[in-house]
């Protein structure tokens, strides 16, 4: 029987999966890939272009008024589309109407404040967050830690699955490793009972399940923080336990601030920016910050110099 040809939604999914991208962007993508198309009427790519392209980032600028990073992460699922699926050379100039970038600053805790939060929290997620401010990690990044990436004879921790997936190293802090150590036993004894009723698998990144069958029950591929329930893969089928969900953390740390009384802005991400600050604070040089981040750029880790600044760019008022 002829195998009928892949629909357009269906390359885009083999192209992505083939330069290993995660789900998240995977999804990300074919929502602004439809997008796009839907708002030139369903008209075909093929049939498109800068043009094209120039006018829906324009309509999402004016019209939606959606942040910069927004409009840029539409602009760079389309050009996925055109040049890694398609292969049709488009004019890179796009001369959209673009989105005005915000230069606001982060919101970053006191640590006094942090602990206050903190104690708001139990279980597990009382445990993540530590480990976020205590390691300056991303949510995604804790959230998929595996076993393997704790060492606690070195006492640090290798980032794999980062943003630009490139891998650093990060410290464990002391105060922790014991609780992990214990969290850790706990997770082991939960993968043995999944193994002795037929599961025990995890998601294995990149071609490594193909390559090692039994690899994705080995105890040091399971993540650190596993899902409570069984789920099945969207990508592969298999049913599996997969890691914590994020919006598990998120609604546990939105009442615990609310509890604590802290009147700012606080998400999971507040705590790698006062990771940094703080160590800032602590006398530690920004190129040391900027490679615990893993930021590419040392001007992306200055930004969490305002902080070590006074009022007017630490000019003391008269008044003082």
């Amino acid at each position: 029987m002829e195998q009928r040809p892949k629909r357009m939604f269906e390359q885009v999914q083999d192209v992505i999966r083939l330069k290993h991208y995660s789900y998240q962007i995977e999804k990300t993508y074919i929502y602004w890939i439809r997008r796009y198309i839907l708002f030139h009427n369903k008209r075909h790519p093929k049939d498109m272009g800068s043009k094209e392209i120039e006018e829906f980032l324009t309509h999402l600028a004016v019209n939606e008024n959606v942040a910069a990073s927004t409009q840029n992460q539409a602009l760079h699922a389309v050009l996925f589309l055109y040049n890694e699926v398609l292969k049709q050379d488009l004019d890179l100039k796009v001369d959209a109407v673009r989105a005005k970038k915000s230069k606001y600053l982060p919101t970053v805790l006191t640590k006094d404040e942090v602990f206050t939060i903190i104690q708001k929290l139990s279980g597990v997620h009382q445990f993540l967050i530590k480990l976020l401010y205590g390691t300056g990690l991303r949510l995604n990044e804790g959230l998929s830690l595996r076993v393997k990436d704790v060492d606690f004879a070195q006492q640090q921790i290798i980032v794999r699955d980062t943003k630009g997936n490139e891998s650093r190293v990060t410290m464990l802090p002391e105060s922790i490793a014991e609780e992990l150590k214990i969290h850790l036993q706990s997770v082991k004894i939960l993968h043995q009972q999944d193994l002795q009723k037929g599961y025990g698998s995890v998601y294995l990144p990149f071609a490594l399940e193909r390559k090692y069958p039994r690899a994705k029950y080995d105890w040091i591929w399971q993540f650190v923080f596993p899902s409570g329930s069984i789920s099945k893969d969207p990508r592969s089928g298999e049913v599996r336990r997969h890691h914590l969900h994020e919006s598990s953390l998120q609604k546990a740390l939105k009442q615990g601030v609310r509890q604590a009384g802290i009147q700012k802005k606080v998400g999971c991400h507040t705590f790698r920016h006062s990771f940094a600050t703080h160590l800032l604070q602590n006398g530690y040089d920004i190129r040391t910050v900027q490679e615990l981040l893993g930021h590419k750029d040392v001007k992306t880790t200055m930004i969490y110099t305002h902080v070590l600044n006074r009022g007017g760019k630490a000019v003391r008022s008269p008044l003082d």
